[in-house]
C-alpha cells in the first residue's frame, strides 16, 4: 500500500504531526528545514512535534522550549555565502522524562501519522547479518524492560511503547521515518523492531505493526556541525537575536524518499524532497562516496593532527587517498553498462570534495570519526567484498580500513587528541586487536566488523598493504 499526501482527509484547524525522536542538531537543519519551506509557502497541514528518548542536549531542549520550538540556522556556501533563516517548523518541543511520557502522548494521538527518528548508524544494534545483537547492555536492558511493559532508552523501546500506546488508542495507522544514514534504513530499523517486538513475546503488537505502519527507504544528506558559541555569536551579530539554539549547516541538503505512507505525508515534493520509487542508488552513492570518504578524511586528518575536515580534504596527500578510493573501486561497483547509475558519479565525487572543502563549515574530525565499528562494515566493506567478487584490486579502498586501524591503534595508547566516540564498539576486543601480535590479522579476523570477509587471506593481504602506505603517509607529515 502506497499512501500520498493527498490520501488523508486534513483539517486546516488540526494540523497532522510529525513526531520526530531524536531532537538534534541534524533534524533540525533538515527535515525541519523541509517543513518549514512548506509553511512559508503556505502548507501548514502538517507540523511537527520532537524530543529525545534520552537526556542529551538537555541545553539546546530547554533553550527550544523557552523560544516556543523556534530557532535561527546559518548556512554557508563553499564560496562563504552566509544565510541566516528563522525556523518554526517545531510547534511542540517534549520535555526529556525517562518515562517518556510525553513522546508516548504525542506518538498515540490520532493526529500523529508520522514517526520519524535519527538516533545514528550504532543505535540499531544491527551485527552483519542484520540480527539484533544483545550484546549490548543498553539494549537488553530495553528488552527486559519491555517485557514488564516499561519504555527504555534505545529506539526500539521508544518506539514499543508508543506503538502499544498508539495501538491501544486504535489512533491508526502510522509511518515509521527513519532519516539516519543506515544503508536500506527503513527496512533494517523495521526488522530491528518486529526482533525486539517478537524478543519481547508481544505477538499482539508484531501483528498490529505489520498491519498499521510502513517503513519507507530514505536518503539524507546535508553537513551539520555540532553548534559552538561561535554560531551563536554569529547568529547575534547578523540577526539581532540572541539564540541559544541556534545551529549551523552546509548550503547543500538533499532528501530522497521511497513513496509508501501508511497515512500520508506532507507535499513535500513541492519544496525539492525526491519522491521516488526506489533509493537505492542515490543511498549507495551517498553512502560510499560521501559518508566512507568523510570518515576517510576524519581517520587521516587526525593521525597527521588536524583538527578540521576542511583541513585534510584541503592536503593533498589525503585528497588523493579519498579520490582515489572513490575512482578506482567505488564507481566501478555502483555503475556498469548492465545496471547503469541514475547519478554522475564521478560529478558527485567532485562535489563531495568541494563541499568537504568548506572551511567555513568546520566541522571536526572528532565528529565525523566516531562510530567506525559501524561504519566499516556498513560503509566500507561492501565496497571491498564487491570488488573481490569481481576478481578486482581493492588497493585503493584498503586505505580506508588501514586509516581506521592507525586511528584504533592510537586511541589504544591513549593518544588521540579528543574523546572517540564508538557506540559499536567493544572497547576490550578493540584493545586485545591493538595489542595483538600481529594486528592487521587481528582486526581483519573481526567478525562483528567484516562478517563472510572476516580473515579473508586477500583482505589480509591488502590491508597490511595499504598500512604500510598509511605509515609512509604519517611520517611524511611528521
Amino acid at each position: 500500500m502506497t499512501a500520498t499526501a493527498t490520501s488523508v482527509a486534513i483539517s486546516d484547524t488540526a494540523p497532522l504531526v510529525m513526531l520526530h525522536l531524536g531532537l538534534g542538531s541534524f533534524h533540525r537543519a533538515h527535515q525541519a528545514v523541509y517543513q518549514q519551506a512548506l509553511h512559508d509557502a503556505g502548507d501548514t497541514r502538517w507540523v511537527l512535534a520532537g524530543g529525545n528518548i534520552r537526556p542529551d542536549m538537555a541545553d539546546t531542549v530547554a533553550a527550544l522550549q523557552a523560544q516556543g520550538g523556534a530557532y535561527t540556522l546559518e548556512t554557508i556556501s563553499p564560496t562563504g555565502e552566509h544565510l541566516y533563516q528563522r525556523l518554526s517548523a517545531i510547534r511542540q518541543v517534549i520535555p526529556f522524562d525517562p518515562a517518556l511520557q510525553g513522546l508516548i502522548a504525542v506518538g498515540a494521538a490520532a493526529a500523529t501519522r508520522i514517526l520519524s527518528f535519527t538516533v545514528t548508524e550504532a543505535g540499531y544494534y544491527l551485527d552483519a547479518h542484520n540480527r539484533l545483537d544483545l550484546g549490548f547492555a543498553d539494549l537488553a536492558a530495553d528488552v527486559a524492560a519491555a517485557k514488564v511493559g516499561q519504555p527504555g532508552s534505545t529506539i526500539y523501546g521508544a518506539l514499543t511503547a508508543i506503538l502499544r500506546a498508539r495501538r491501544a488508542a486504535n489512533a491508526g495507522h502510522v509511518t515509521l521515518l527513519n532519516c539516519d544514514n543506515l544503508r536500506h534504513n527503513g527496512e533494517r530499523s523495521r526488522s530491528g523492531l518486529l526482533q525486539f517486538i517478537e524478543l519481547i513475546g508481544d505477538a499482539d503488537l508484531g501483528a498490529w505493526v505489520q498491519a498499521h505502519t510502513r517503513s519507507p527507504n530514505v536518503m539524507v544528506d546535508r553537513i551539520t556541525p555540532r553548534p559552538t558559541p561561535e554560531v551563536a555569536a554569529r547568529v547575534l551579530a547578523a540577526t539581532g537575536v540572541v539564540d541559544p539554539a541556534a545551529l549551523m549547516a552546509e548550503s547543500f541538503i538533499q532528501w530522497v524518499i521511497e513513496d509508501d505512507f501508511a497515512a500520508g505525508r506532507p507535499a513535500w515534493e513541492s519544496v525539492g524532497v525526491e519522491l521516488v520509487a526506489s533509493v537505492d542508488a542515490y543511498e549507495e552513492a551517498k553512502i560510499r562516496l560521501l559518508n566512507a570518504t568523510h570518515s576517510c578524511i576524519a581517520w587521516a586528518g587526525t593521525l597527521v593532527g588536524y583538527t578540521y575536515i576542511h583541513e585534510g580534504t584541503l592536503d593533498p596527500l589525503i585528497r588523493q587517498m579519498a579520490f582515489d578510493y572513490v575512482t578506482d573501486d567505488v564507481i566501478p561497483v555502483l555503475h556498469s553498462a548492465a545496471k547503469p547509475s541514475p547519478i554522475d558519479l564521478s560529478a558527485y565525487r567532485d562535489v563531495v570534495l568541494a563541499r568537504f572543502g568548506n572551511a567555513a563549515i568546520a566541522d571536526t574530525n572528532q565528529r565525523v570519526a566516531m562510530d567506525g565499528f559501524s561504519k566499516i562494515p556498513g560503509f566500507i566493506a561492501p565496497t571491498i567484498s564487491e570488488r573481490l567478487a569481481q576478481g578486482a584490486s581493492i588497493d585503493s579502498v584498503a586505505v580506508l580500513p588501514a586509516l581506521f586501524l592507525a586511528y584504533l591503534q592510537r586511541w589504544h595508547h591513549g593518544q588521540i587528541a579528543y574523546t572517540y566516540q564508538d557506540q559499536a564498539m567493544d572497547p576490550a576486543t578493540a584493545h586485545a586487536i591493538c595489542a595483538a601480535a600481529d594486528p592487521v590479522a587481528a582486526f581483519c579476523a573481526d567478525l562483528p566488523l567484516w562478517g563472510p570477509l572476516a580473515g579473508d587471506a586477500r583482505l589480509v593481504a591488502a590491508v597490511r598493504a595499504a598500512s604500510l602506505r598509511v605509515d609512509q603517509f604519517i611520517q611524511e607529515h611528521a
